[in-house]
């Protein structure tokens, strides 16, 4: 896709984001702080223009020796089902991992649900809000065990809170579609 393709699709998607994922009020988040504001990717990324503009979006962002992209479930499930998807379409199929958070309690007791691919394999974590980082870094942690190379994190939003720090602090390349800046001058900007 050309820039300009990619710029509208980014707006396209900063407008589903404001619109379906950004609530104000007094929330308490997974990683336990308290906020002003809540977002929740999944009414945008399982919203089919919504999940297109990701795939598309993020599939750009890939670096080409990304060979797989995995997530933490249950937010970066649809995240990495669209990269996924969108791949395939082009020439450049790359498949999808999803991490537990617990293991498998029975069958396997497979942490990872997705392809078996050769040890050494480099996936790319893909997440949809990064506040704190840990999320994201605990299935850094998952895949590295299982034999992956892991040392880069995309995500739809920062917060802006400590994750991208945290990344790359570990020593991991990190990048937002958006910023949590980027969300509120969209709204006021619509008021």
């Amino acid at each position: 896709m050309n820039a300009a393709d990619l710029k509208v699709l980014r707006d396209r998607l900063l407008d589903l984001l404001c619109e379906f994922a950004y609530r104000e009020g007094d929330f308490v988040l997974s990683s336990g702080q308290k906020s002003s504001y809540y977002i929740n990717c999944k009414p945008v990324t399982l919203h089919a223009e919504g999940a297109l503009a990701t795939g598309r979006l993020l599939l750009s962002m890939l670096s080409p020796d990304v060979q797989a992209v995995g997530g933490l479930t249950l937010g970066a499930d649809p995240i990495v089902t669209a990269v996924s998807v969108v791949s395939a379409l082009g020439d450049r199929p790359i498949p999808a991992l999803i991490v537990r958070k617990e293991t498998k309690g029975h069958g396997t007791m497979a942490y990872i649900e997705g392809p078996l691919l050769p040890e050494g394999t480099n996936v790319a974590v893909l997440e949809d809000v990064v506040t704190t980082g840990k999320s994201a870094m605990q299935a850094v942690e998952r895949l590295r065990a299982a034999g992956y190379k892991v040392d880069r994190i995309l995500s739809l939003i920062d917060r802006e809170q400590g994750g991208g720090e945290l990344y790359r602090e570990a020593g991991l390349d990190f990048q937002a579609i958006f910023t949590i800046q980027d969300l509120k001058e969209w709204i006021s900007s619509k008021k």
